[in-house]
């Protein structure tokens, strides 16, 4: 069996196919790395600018504090001490609506890019009731104090904020950095006049918020009911978070986005006032605890052609590109009568693996499409001329380069494609293999297991 020649050869190209294994496991270690490298620029710009923001508000909160005597020990032990309690009066808004317009910036650090936004919102909140504000003692006895009610808008990263302006009640409202509530202390806020506050009628609040952020801005649905508009010149929004936009529309020049929420459908009000916290998880993901986070909704601006993501696709198919081609190699040379050495087997794998490095190079400088075809364009031309001579002719080389270029059209539509790659993918192979079958069906494998030239058996069938 050892001296079997068909055998030796099969030894010989799965050694072949281990080694470009190899080379492909390394290819993915370098996308990897530069995926790596532009996590760091993303962090870096963030750093640097202001991270994701997450815009939550407006509402008003007052910090209370209630103190009573009570009697502990008993007999002659028996003594007064005064006890306390701290808690916190939080009103959301029965309406909150939102109008923002988000303009896209990219940053370049280095190679990489990273979308920042500048959004000018409009913020407008009513309170139909102040009862929430309304302390309640609980003791016959107590004796309750509380500080000034604060109308406080709670942000992401409040190094984004580039302005801001608040009208309350007819008069425009100094505003303070941070938000005097211990569990959402990234923000601004205004102490709002008692005689504000303790007038009957509906409390309006107006506030123009300039914010810039990074790739990602979301919006925490506070009110009784809440409406948010976001437009945008960005072609490519990623909508995600709790609630889907009620209405949307996505155009080459940009998108619009549209939010109705009721506090039945949502229990951020609930949240905001158990004082839940906020989650921020990286653009693209879900926040990992979700479970325990504030209510929200988000839209990233995502670039749908991040080449280093493309590229880890088109590496993964390495391994099937590789033998598809070894497969039409194999058939040229026993329909041809051929001998191909596996030499010459590795230096055609060698061409394929060195593709995916070139696609990975190419698309830091270039649009993916373009770096698709100049990569690709080159391996043809290389893999059609060297089959040329490998084959014997120019006329076996060009229906191998053609076989090539298939290949490397199909690899593209599958990159292409997200829900339909699977089906694809499937169905091409499944005609690869028909094809070999069929141009196979008369060969005689026994002969050629004895190392003897290939013979084409006729059994009757066509």
């Amino acid at each position: 069996m050892f001296k079997n020649p068909l055998f030796v050869k099969f030894v010989a190209l799965g050694a072949v196919v281990v080694a470009l294994l190899v080379g492909l496991s390394s290819i993915e270690g370098v996308v990897r790395d530069r995926q790596f490298h532009r996590s760091q620029a993303q962090r870096g710009v963030a750093d640097s600018l202001a991270g994701p923001q997450t815009l939550l508000g407006p509402l008003i909160h007052q910090s209370c504090t209630e103190r009573w005597e009570s009697v502990v020990g008993s007999g002659a032990e028996q003594r007064r001490v005064e006890e306390k309690r701290g808690w916190r009066l939080v009103a959301t808004p029965s309406r909150l609506a939102l109008a923002a317009d988000a303009a896209l910036e990219p940053r370049a650090r280095g190679l990489h890019s990273v979308n920042t936004f500048q959004l000018k919102s409009r913020l407008s909140a009513t309170w139909d009731s102040r009862e929430a504000l309304v302390p309640q003692a609980s003791t016959a006895h107590g004796r309750i104090d509380c500080g000034p009610a604060v109308l406080m808008v709670a942000v992401g990263d409040a190094r984004g904020i580039r302005g801001a302006r608040l009208r309350m009640g007819g008069q425009t409202l100094e505003l303070r950095p941070g938000t005097e509530h211990p569990s959402y202390p990234r923000g601004l806020h205004a102490v709002l006049p008692e005689a504000l506050v303790k007038a009957s009628g509906v409390l309006g609040a107006e506030l123009e918020l300039e914010l810039l952020g990074t790739e990602r801005v979301a919006v925490v649905p506070l009110g009784g009911e809440s409406e948010v508009r976001l437009r945008s010149p960005w072609p490519h929004p990623s909508f995600g978070g709790r609630f889907l936009p009620s209405e949307r529309t996505v155009e080459a020049s940009g998108f619009t986005a549209h939010w109705r929420l009721s506090q039945l459908a949502s229990s951020a009000a609930r949240d905001v006032t158990r004082g839940a916290r906020l989650c921020d998880g990286p653009p693209g993901e879900a926040p990992t605890d979700a479970k325990g986070c504030v209510e929200s909704f988000w839209v990233d601006f995502i670039d749908p052609v991040n080449p280093y993501t493309l590229s880890d696709r088109a590496t993964k198919y390495g391994v099937l590109f590789i033998v598809l081609t070894f497969v039409a190699v194999g058939l040229f040379e026993l329909l041809g009568r051929l001998r191909v050495h596996p030499v010459q087997y590795a230096l055609v794998g060698a061409a394929l693996t060195l593709f995916f490095l070139l696609l990975l190079s190419l698309a830091e400088h270039l649009r993916f499409e373009q770096a698709y075809a100049a990569a690709a364009t080159g391996c043809v031309l290389l893999l059609t001329y060297y089959a040329s001579h490998i084959l014997g002719s120019l006329w076996r080389g060009l229906p191998f380069g053609a076989l090539m270029a298939l290949l490397y059209g199909m690899l593209f539509v599958l990159l292409q494609l997200e829900q339909m790659a699977l089906v694809v993918g499937s169905l091409a192979l499944f005609l690869v293999l028909a094809a070999v079958m069929v141009l196979t069906r008369k060969l005689d494998w026994y002969a050629l297991a004895k190392g003897a030239p290939a013979s084409h058996r006729d059994h009757g069938l066509a």
